[in-house]
């Protein structure tokens, strides 16, 4: 870089947190402090706690690079603090990220932007263990925490509903189980970057918690063009309709056997995992851009206001 580093701004990345998705955090913010130091940003790292305003407050950051995952740090919590500070921040928004947080308003976004959704309601916990609240087969999840909480698949066959652990909230997603193909895809400001497919190991066991064992990633997925395509449209539209900024991942199923009528969105991810394996930065590198080029056009994208 042919800037002296006093030029670029200071960046406080935001990482840990108090979520269930805390050591994910760790390890993204860690890999992305890394790669913006070696792109000559000045960095600080900082375990985002109670005393997260107090600490940007005596910093005194030009940017906050938001490492976090989870609640508070990807729900619009953390971003409202930014704001009130006037403090430049990366990824989107107060509203985009308590939007996209919550997975049964996701998808009223998403019917209303015209894309397509499985069925699904919220329930509370003790009724879902007591009964089936949907005819089998379904998924059971925490409708606006991350992944690493669990998910539970109720099969077929199952005569009994599920029996949820401590850990899942009060208030639960169900939601109908769309057989098929695990697809992601980023979307990079006003850009659908490409398609991945998830290829992972023992997903279920009967009316068993999910635990991601190993996975592979096919980047770029081999699919028909057609599906590559609505993949690409459909991130870049539900990135639009939920109001995100900077990068967002959104993940898909897809019956094969049904052709596009086959394809659903799950979910959009405001904060998606940024470990130079993670899906993002593989999206990014379709796109001829490295894990620091990344990271940093996510610096020089930071704003308030978003």
């Amino acid at each position: 870089m042919g800037m002296s580093s006093r030029t670029l701004p200071k960046v406080v990345v935001l990482l840990g947190g108090p979520s269930a998705e805390r050591e994910v955090s760790l390890s993204s913010g860690k890999e992305c402090a890394a790669a913006l130091r070696a792109e000559g940003y000045d960095v600080t790292e900082v375990d985002a706690g109670p005393d997260l305003a107090a600490r940007l407050s005596a910093l005194k950051p030009d940017v906050v690079f938001n490492a976090l995952h989870g609640r508070w740090g990807e729900d619009g919590c953390v971003q409202g603090i930014l704001e009130w500070a006037g403090i430049a921040y990366t990824h989107s928004g107060v509203l985009s990220s308590a939007l996209a947080m919550d997975k049964e308003r996701t998808k009223l976004v998403y019917r209303a932007a015209g894309l397509p959704v499985a069925e699904s309601l919220l329930a509370d916990k003790a009724e879902v263990m007591a009964a089936h609240v949907m005819a089998p087969p379904y998924v059971v999840k925490p409708f606006n925490e991350g992944s690493s909480v669990g998910v539970y698949l109720v099969h077929e066959a199952a005569n009994t509903p599920p029996q949820l652990s401590d850990d899942m909230p009060q208030t639960v997603m169900v939601e109908t189980f769309v057989p098929g193909r695990e697809l992601t895809t980023s979307v990079m400001g006003d850009r659908a970057l490409g398609v991945t497919e998830i290829l992972t190991d023992g997903w279920y066991d009967y009316d068993a918690k999910y635990t991601a064992g190993g996975s592979r990633h096919v980047c770029p997925a081999e699919l028909p063009q057609e599906i590559t395509d609505a993949c690409l449209d459909y991130a870049l539209r539900a990135h639009q309709a939920l109001g995100c900024r900077g990068v967002s991942r959104t993940d898909f199923r897809w019956d094969d056997s049904r052709g596009l009528e086959g394809l659903i969105l799950l979910e959009t991810n405001t904060q998606p995992g940024m470990t130079p394996t993670s899906l993002s930065p593989e999206h990014a590198g379709l796109i001829g851009m490295s894990f620091g080029q990344f990271c940093a056009w996510m610096v020089e994208d930071a704003s308030c206001n978003r």
